[in-house]
Order: structure tokens, then C-alpha cells, then sequence
């Protein structure tokens, strides 16, 4: 794994889950964390726990990733008190409560999942990327699924979300071009999460993906070695990390394409 002190990372829904097990990676690597959650207390002794397993420095900053005020605000203290940030890690986010089709699902929580990783993605996106801009440097790395791109029935807001998402990674990468940013769609796999847990699909499930797998990508990523890649989709629960090392993608590989009908479609 490559060595990555002298980071400063940024990640959303660091309290548990998959956005703990990336802090205490990352935090393992030599990077500075600062983890980003709505529960103060909860945020507060994960990232004391990761800098005291770690000896890494972590930084708890409590906020909604859906509040712009509490974002930016956030985002500054992580400014004042680590210096910058050179990774931001998308991970915050909802699944819908219940396993039922579109009609039947309560409007608000629909769209509070939706509003979870599009809106809260482009508000951090908002806040940290100026000053990677301005500095010449800098990673966005967006959790995606793999319902991003195969529509669930009883999970709509969640792939609607997670599809939006990966739109929103490669305009992202496309804005990037030429200024030492790049930009990432990483999809964990079935990582056992509490949140995967309380679905429904997964409950007799057997195969999770070790979450060290999740952790192996996105430090690849944070230390350089992925950036042809940005824009595109990557997979920590199916792809080899050699391959991909060893791999330019061209064109609209790992990216949102529709396939035409035959060679006389004219959108093909």
C-alpha cells in the first residue's frame, strides 16, 4: 500500500460503517483526517478511536451534509485547523426505508435519500474543491453502488441517488481537465454495514466484500495512481488493483452510455 503522509483527507459519514473503516485507513496511511458526520458524540469517539489505534492526526467536525451553512463552516475549520485538503471522500448517505415500489414511498424520505448523496456531494463539492483549484491539487472520490447503474425497483431513491452521483463525478472530472484534479466514482461492493444490514435483499447474504478492500482503491487513488481512471467508474469488491493500474481507459469505458439498438441507431 503506498505511503500517503503529508495528506490531509476529508470524509463524510466517517462515523461508522464504510466512512470509518476509509478514516482508519487513510489514518493508517499517514494521512490527517478529518471525518464529517450529523451525530456529534458518535463522530467524535470514532475519530478519537482511529487516532489513538493510528497515531494519526483526526479532527472531528459535526455537520448535515444537506446544510450548506453547516458545510461550509465545517469545511473552513478543516481549513484553519489542518490546512487543506487534499481528498474528499463523498461517503455520507441513506437508503430508503422501505423495500416498495415508487408510489408507495413516503415523498419526503425519497427525497431526503436523493438530497443525502446528490446534494450533500455537491455541497462539499462547493466548499473544498476552490481550494484545490487554487492550489493545483486534489481528489474527489464519490461512493457509488452498484445500483448506480442498474435501477432497483425497491431501492429507487438509492439507485436515483447513486446514478445522479456518478453524472455528477464526471462533470466533475470534465470541469478538472488540465488543472491536477481528478475526479472518482468508487463502488464498495456489499460491504457488512449496518446500513446494508438493515436491507432487506442482503439479509441471508453471505459474500460481503471486506471493507480493507475499500480502503486499498481509495488510497491507490489518493496517492496518484488511478488518475487515469477519473470519471469513471471503479469497483473495490470486483476489480484488481494491478489491472487497473496497468490500464488507460479510452473513450466511455466505466462511464453512463446508452447502448443503441443496432448500427442504423442514430444515437448510437
Amino acid at each position: 500500500m503506498p505511503e500517503l503522509r503529508g495528506q490531509v483527507a476529508l470524509v463524510t459519514g466517517a462515523s461508522s460503517g464504510i466512512g470509518r473503516s476509509l478514516a482508519e485507513g487513510l489514518a493508517a496511511r499517514g494521512v490527517a483526517v478529518a471525518g464529517l458526520a450529523r451525530n456529534e458524540e458518535r463522530l467524535k469517539a470514532a475519530m478519537a478511536e482511529v487516532a489513538e489505534s493510528t497515531g494519526a492526526r483526526t479532527l472531528a467536525v459535526a455537520a448535515d451534509v444537506t446544510d450548506g451553512a453547516a458545510v461550509d463552516a465545517a469545511v473552513a475549520r478543516v481549513a484553519d485547523e489542518l490546512g487543506r485538503v487534499d481528498l474528499l471522500v463523498n461517503n455520507a448517505g441513506i437508503i430508503d426505508v422501505a423495500e416498495v415500489p415508487i408510489w408507495e414511498a413516503d415523498p419526503d424520505q425519497w427525497w431526503d435519500v436523493v438530497a443525502g448523496h446528490v446534494r450533500g456531494a455537491q455541497l462539499l463539492v462547493r466548499a473544498v474543491v476552490p481550494g484545490m483549484l487554487a492550489r493545483g491539487h486534489g481528489r474527489v472520490v464519490n461512493l457509488a453502488s452498484g445500483m448506480s447503474t442498474k435501477a432497483n425497483r425497491d431501492y429507487s431513491a438509492y439507485s436515483v441517488a447513486k446514478t445522479g452521483l456518478m453524472r455528477l463525478t464526471e462533470a466533475l472530472a470534465l470541469s478538472f481537465q488540465g488543472s491536477g484534479l481528478f475526479a472518482f466514482d468508487v463502488a464498495p461492493g456489499v460491504v457488512d454495514t449496518p446500513m446494508t444490514r438493515s436491507m432487506d435483499m442482503w439479509r441471508d447474504f453471505t459474500g460481503w466484500t471486506e471493507p480493507a478492500r475499500v480502503v486499498e482503491v481509495v488510497c491507490a487513488i489518493a496517492a496518484g495512481e488511478l488518475d487515469a481512471w477519473s470519471g469513471r467508474f471503479l469497483h473495490a469488491g470486483k476489480d484488481d488493483l494491478e489491472t487497473l493500474r496497468s490500464r488507460t481507459p479510452a473513450d466511455d469505458v466505466r462511464q453512463l452510455r446508452l447502448k443503441p439498438y443496432g448500427d442504423g441507431d442514430p444515437l448510437g
